[in-house]
């Protein structure tokens, strides 16, 4: 099975798509060739919609198997396309792009450390999970700074003990770090995961798709 692909030539795929176990939401354009890829790797379903009228969907949606949150920006129709896959919650305020400041699995959720208290208490009473807040790698965005499943956790290859021990608290699944796209810490960016597979940016090195599959769970597949 093919471990790498792009989005039109692009390798930071998780810009463009969002999984959230068993369906993946991808802009409107998303190109067959990687809509196939992607198909193949999670056995997912697609869900086609922009969010607040943009393509780079995985940087403005977040959530698990219970419930998205999105952008507060998301229009009405883009909101819509999703309430009938999840529960919705909008992200209002300055902290909008879900994607890039939440973490989340099944069982947690690490989000960006100066979110505001109330706002933390929406995600765990949507999603039905703890929150912590952490940076990883010094990185406040840890949902690109970091991937997580719901049999393990990819956080960047800078990540502290100190960081690391935060999610630990939270989680009991297997921590790992790593990199996508030949070094980049930011595996959030270049990394699709869910419980059956894992497929990652087509700059990615075979060392980094090793340790990949490691963390996941995937060694004899690999």
């Amino acid at each position: 099975m093919e471990r790498t692909t792009a989005f039109g030539g692009d390798p930071n795929i998780g810009l463009f798509c969002r999984v959230l176990e068993e369906i993946a939401i991808v802009p409107p354009e998303a190109p067959d060739e990687f809509c196939e890829a992607i198909r193949a790797a999670l056995g997912v379903d697609l869900v086609r919609t922009t969010i607040q009228g943009s393509s780079i969907v995985g940087a403005l949606v977040a959530g698990n198997s219970r419930a998205v949150v999105v952008s507060g920006l998301a229009t009405p129709d883009e909101v819509r396309a999703l309430e009938d896959y999840r529960e919705v919650y909008r992200l209002e305020g300055t902290m909008n792009a879900a994607g890039n400041v939440i973490l989340v699995n099944d069982r947690f959720a690490a989000v960006h450390p100066e979110m505001e208290p109330e706002v933390i208490d929406e995600i765990r009473s949507h999603l039905g999970i703890e929150v912590t807040r952490v940076t990883l790698g010094g990185v406040k965005t840890v949902g690109m700074a970091g991937y997580a499943t719901n049999r393990g956790v990819l956080v960047h290859a800078r990540a502290t003990p100190k960081e690391i021990g935060r999610l630990e608290a939270v989680t009991d699944l297997p921590i790992g770090t790593g990199s996508v796209n030949m070094g980049t810490g930011l595996v959030g960016t270049g990394l699709l995961a869910n419980s059956r597979g894992f497929i990652a940016g087509t700059a990615t090195s075979g060392f980094e798709l090793g340790r990949m599959a490691d963390v996941f769970g995937f060694v004899e597949g690999i």
